[in-house]
């Protein structure tokens, strides 16, 4: 009779964890690749709506810069090379295009009022408008959903395109210390400790926001109570466990379109 194999000891198992730098070149150039990447799956997903949605990831070394996605160009078609470098003020310092600056007057605000978060994304994601459009916030009526129990606001008011800083100051403060936010009649918004961590809220409060509209339409959801609500997003509702559930994600992009990374 065969013995069952010995376990394999347990410091050499794989465990992916954010990678760290020694320099500010190598964090550069692994967040462009990470912020192309992103903005590729987006694209995938179908969160494109014209030329609308940004993503953005601060500098290392220039704490006040952030890489972004030119404007006009498609998420889909999107190389690390192409991305641009933008100042605080939406001044274009390194790259070929243009940026949306209505786009980045309200990331340049978030950036600066939270400067642990590396990374922003907001785009004109299908689900993420329905729910803006009714401005309401995600509700604990499933295990994902809990990840954004007391960790997202909403900004209840609509004028128009932001183009003026005063308006992405009053998203920022509104946005306060969570990770995401609705805004009303907009869309959703959600900030990262990584690019990765920024990009997996995105698509996860996204795909809530189908499930809790589906839900609604199909009959009365049964909200988790609030303790174990809490619980659930101690548990999920890192920036780390964030990191680790979009890994998948990134593992497929960036394999069946490697070009991203040039």
């Amino acid at each position: 009779m065969s013995q069952t194999p010995a376990p394999v000891p347990v410091e050499q198992l794989r465990f992916a964890l954010p990678p760290v730098h020694e320099t500010a070149e190598e964090e550069r150039a692994y967040r462009k690749r990470r912020l192309a990447g992103a903005l590729r799956l987006f694209g995938r997903l179908g969160y494109e709506e014209g030329v609308s949605g940004h993503v953005t990831a601060r500098d290392p070394e220039f704490p006040d810069c952030y890489w972004v996605n030119p404007f006009g160009v498609p998420f889909a078609e999107l190389t690390a090379s192409e991305l641009l470098l933008v100042d605080g003020d939406g001044q274009v310092l390194h790259g070929a295009h243009h940026v949306n600056q209505a786009a980045f007057t309200v990331h340049a605000q978030v950036h600066r009022a939270r400067p642990e978060v590396v990374a922003v994304a907001h785009t004109h994601s299908t689900y993420g408008r329905a729910l803006a459009a009714l401005g309401e916030l995600i509700e604990p009526i499933t295990q994902e959903a809990c990840g954004f129990y007391q960790d997202h606001a909403l900004f209840d008011a609509y004028t128009g395109v932001a183009v003026d800083p005063e308006e992405g100051r009053r998203i920022a403060i509104a946005l306060g210390p969570y990770k995401a936010i609705v805004l009303r009649n907009h869309g959703l918004l959600t900030v990262g400790a990584t690019v990765d961590a920024a990009a997996w809220w995105f698509i996860t409060m996204e795909r809530c926001a189908q499930v809790q509209l589906t839900a609604r339409a199909a009959g009365k959801p049964v909200p988790i109570g609030h303790r174990q609500a809490l619980a659930t997003r101690e548990q999920l509702g890192t920036d780390l466990a964030a990191w680790i559930n979009y890994q998948p994600l990134w593992r497929g992009i960036s394999r069946t379109e490697p070009e991203l990374l040039s």
